[in-house]
């Protein structure tokens, strides 16, 4: 029986064997030894013992089994189709003066390019979940991890390259992870191959330079000089001196990442479909200052959050929105659309641009309750860990340009919302009290409405509402 077997085998020169899923690439041999589950399924028996010496440790390096998977860009959002490759990046902590050369197809110009990758490259292994590239949408960047354990054998994009949600992104061999010595042994037969030709070219020009004779020198080198004696000679011919020119004069051009591109889209696409105006305001802020002095401690004790002038704003201008519907509405098309909630979207400073997380259905907070998630949105920012569902929606804006110490400007609309309001740092001025004069803080505010859903009645009441409450935050507390 055994010797029936090793002929069945003998007969099996160069072929490819397909058992469901995997794929083993057989080299040319007469006397294979197979002693493999997979091998198992087509030779109909568990183990096959030894054929003419020929030892199975050695083949089964040759008759590794393979599953490949390709991974596609994943689902961003509802609204995102695409984004923008900006980094391949891999958990390991390798030194940045190393970066290495990886092989890629571009998707976008079909060619295959030499990259340098500053971590991540094709025969890597990565874990499970172990992040793997960083895509930049129009609001947020989105991390993208391994959906399982293998080695990059394939990638599919360059950094900078917009990729589209659902296309390919990389090829995974599923597998664990490779044993140590074995595949930097690969890594490091290809590497001289690639640092060595420059080399190697550069010694001929070398040589033909210095055999070249010295008339012949001579001869090249006269044109140079020549063209280096002409240039003064024409600023010599001109009696009128250059005005001198006093210090740097340099310019550097830097490319609009999506998150800027998007809010100048944004931005042009608010002035030009909202008919937008600005009604002003000021408020003292004499009774919330004192409310903050006296509980800002035990607020903090208690509850481990910054008690600022935020909280206030947002719950008046929740009060107000629900008294002024058409405040808290958009349009839609054709229709008007009344929201019985109240979402605000605070406005974020990062390094990339402006953000809008929301704080949902405000209405029912406390002011401990607003501080908390204002605070926690802010921290997010700061680590750049906003998600698109943390923007997303938001029927009115709250923008405090006085952190950064402005005192009075026009905020604009965040389509397509009809409201936002601008606050702005607090000066102490002089105002009338019962007729006397008195120094107090105070601190002006801006309302920009759509004047096509709000008329300017309910845009000066919305105002002289959050006013009230904020001069006197016993109103908030008593909800008149």
């Amino acid at each position: 029986m055994h010797a029936r077997i090793a002929r069945t085998v003998s007969r099996t020169t160069t072929s490819t064997l397909k058992p469901s899923m995997n794929a083993f690439r057989l080299v040319s041999s007469r006397n294979l030894h197979l002693n493999s589950p997979a091998a198992a399924m087509y030779t109909g028996v568990d183990r096959v013992r030894q054929v003419n010496g020929l030892h199975y440790g050695a083949l089964h390096q040759q008759f590794r089994t393979y599953a490949d998977k390709v991974v596609k860009v994943p689902q961003m959002a509802e609204s995102i189709s695409e984004g923008t490759l900006k980094q391949w990046v891999k958990q390991e902590k390798k030194s940045p003066k190393s970066k290495r050369v990886t092989k890629v197809t571009s998707k976008v110009n079909g060619n295959a390019d030499l990259m340098y990758f500053p971590s991540l490259e094709v025969g890597d292994f990565v874990a499970q979940d172990e992040e793997v590239a960083t895509i930049e949408t129009d609001k947020v960047d989105v991390t993208v991890n391994s959906p399982a354990s293998g080695t990059i054998i394939e990638v599919y994009a360059q950094e900078e390259d917009n990729v589209a949600v659902g296309g390919d992104f990389f090829k995974l061999e599923l597998g664990d992870a490779p044993k140590e010595g074995s595949a930097p042994a690969a890594k490091k037969e290809e590497q001289p191959k690639q640092e060595e030709q420059p080399k190697q070219e550069e010694q001929p020009k070398k040589q033909q330079e210095e055999s070249k004779p010295e008339p012949e020198k001579q001869q090249q080198e006269q044109p140079k000089q020549q063209q280096q004696q002409a240039a003064p000679s024409t600023s010599s011919s001109n009696n009128e001196q250059p005005a001198k020119v006093y210090g740097n004069r340099n310019e550097t051009r830097v490319k609009m990442n999506r998150m800027r591109l998007r809010i100048a889209e944004r931005l042009k696409q608010s002035q030009d479909t909202a008919a937008s105006l600005t009604t002003f305001n000021e408020i003292d802020m004499s009774a919330l200052m004192a409310l903050r002095k006296e509980y800002k401690d035990a607020v903090v004790k208690k509850h481990g959050v910054k008690f600022g002038f935020m909280s206030a704003f947002v719950k008046a201008s929740a009060i107000a929105l629900q008294e002024l519907p058409a405040v808290n509405a958009s349009i839609e098309g054709p229709d008007l659309v009344y929201h019985d909630y109240v979402d605000v979207s605070v406005a974020v400073s990062t390094p990339k641009g402006l953000v809008t997380p929301v704080l949902r259905n405000v209405e029912d907070m406390s002011f401990v309750d607003i501080e908390k998630n204002i605070a926690a949105m802010g921290a997010k920012a700061r680590d750049n860990k906003i998600t698109i569902e943390d923007m997303i929606g938001g029927t009115f804006t709250i923008s405090n340009g006085g952190v950064f110490g402005s005192l009075m400007g026009t905020p604009i609309l965040n389509p397509p919302q009809a409201g936002i309001l601008g606050m702005h740092s607090i000066k102490e001025r002089p105002i009338v009290v019962d007729g006397k004069v008195e120094i107090r803080p105070m601190m002006y505010v801006a309302l920009t409405y759509d004047h096509r859903i709000i008329d300017g009645r309910e845009a000066v009441t919305f105002l002289v509402r959050l006013k009230e409450m904020v001069e006197d935050p016993r109103r908030l507390l008593l909800d008149i």
